[in-house]
């Protein structure tokens, strides 16, 4: 059972990830150990997690892409499962029967990283018949900017005046020491700092300032994910569609800005609008498809990709229900 508490610590974290239980406990009307408890809980069963993501920065230095695939009959799950290993896939997806079987969100430190990976290992791969890469030329949300819904307009007033940090970051000031504790962050965004400083050798103090700089340079971020038994959004659908050119930017102002939408991306080739829903049911697909048109009349949408089991989200890997049994750690600085 998932309680209103439980909720609530959920959507916190997705506004503050890395927020003491001290901090929260006062928002939440409980007490810092029933918080630390309600959490040890959540991901002790897979039902959340927060890990570290690449941030804002990555869309300047990195390179995103969303590949179909399609494979050998009867070999989709032993694909699926082969990619959930790969670093380079950090979301792998089995798809409703249709022009792809798998769809996967591919990241890379640069584009000469992401073209080796696609044509040098995933379309080499034996099961791999056909493959279609769109790449992301601009992301206008995505998963940690997605929010639950459960707190009050007060409550959020209340998160949002903590957490600031300060100082500044490049990706060239990565160290092996960074990518150690990214590495660590990955698996377990809540990691405390005196555990990074233990794996890096360094102090607590040294490992605050070093994470502090990665946030406010866009470097690394961090998000709260969650099984559909927390979300209460079982269905995942990713409409791709084109849109008129001068239209594209208006994106974030029009589709973005309904409830369920956890991603969208303007990609290259001839569909060049990608937006993922979480939805209720499959009976909002038609729903939401209709909605985004109204708000864009120049939208076409062109393809309806149904998700039918989420085996690996940014680098976590999930049972058919969705929860967290593993950790294929994500590596795209």
């Amino acid at each position: 059972m998932v309680s209103e508490l439980d909720l609530a610590l959920v959507h916190s974290l997705q506004v503050r990830p890395r927020a003491a239980w001290t901090d929260l406990a006062p928002l939440l009307g409980t007490t810092a150990v029933t918080v630390a408890r309600r959490w040890e809980r959540l991901t002790g069963e897979g039902l959340a997690w927060v890990s570290a993501v690449p941030g804002p920065a990555f869309s300047r230095s990195g390179c995103s892409a969303f590949v179909f695939v399609r494979c050998a009959p009867g070999a989709r799950r032993r694909l699926a499962e082969r990619l959930a290993g790969m670093p380079e896939a950090v979301t792998v997806e089995l798809t409703a029967p249709g022009k792809a079987d798998l769809m996967l969100d591919v990241l890379a430190p640069d584009l000469a990283g992401l073209h080796r990976f696609v044509d040098e290992e995933l379309a080499l791969l034996p099961d791999v018949l056909e493959l279609e890469c769109a790449f992301a030329t601009s992301l206008y949300t995505e998963g940690s900017r997605w929010r639950l819904g459960s707190l009050d307009a007060a409550q959020l007033s209340v998160l949002g005046r903590g957490g600031a940090v300060d100082g500044a970051a490049g990706a060239a000031d990565l160290t092996a020491t960074d990518h150690v504790m990214l590495d660590a962050l990955v698996r377990d965004g809540r990691t405390r700092l005196s555990e990074l400083a233990e794996l890096t050798g360094g102090s607590a103090a040294t490992v605050r300032r070093r994470l502090n700089r990665l946030v406010a340079g866009g470097i690394v971020a961090f998000r709260c994910d969650m099984a559909p038994a927390v979300s209460g959004l079982p269905v995942s659908v990713t409409f791709r569609g084109r849109a008129a050119v001068q239209d594209v930017n208006r994106l974030h102002r029009t589709l973005a800005s309904l409830p369920e939408c956890r991603l969208l991306a303007a990609v290259t080739g001839s569909a060049n609008v990608l937006a993922t829903y979480w939805l209720h049911d499959i009976g909002q697909v038609q729903q939401r498809e209709t909605a985004a048109c109204g708000r864009l009349p120049s939208l076409e949408v062109t393809e309806r990709v149904l998700g039918v089991r989420t085996v690996k989200r940014m680098g976590h890997v999930l049972d058919g229900r969705g929860r967290r049994v593993g950790v294929c750690p994500i590596r795209p600085w």
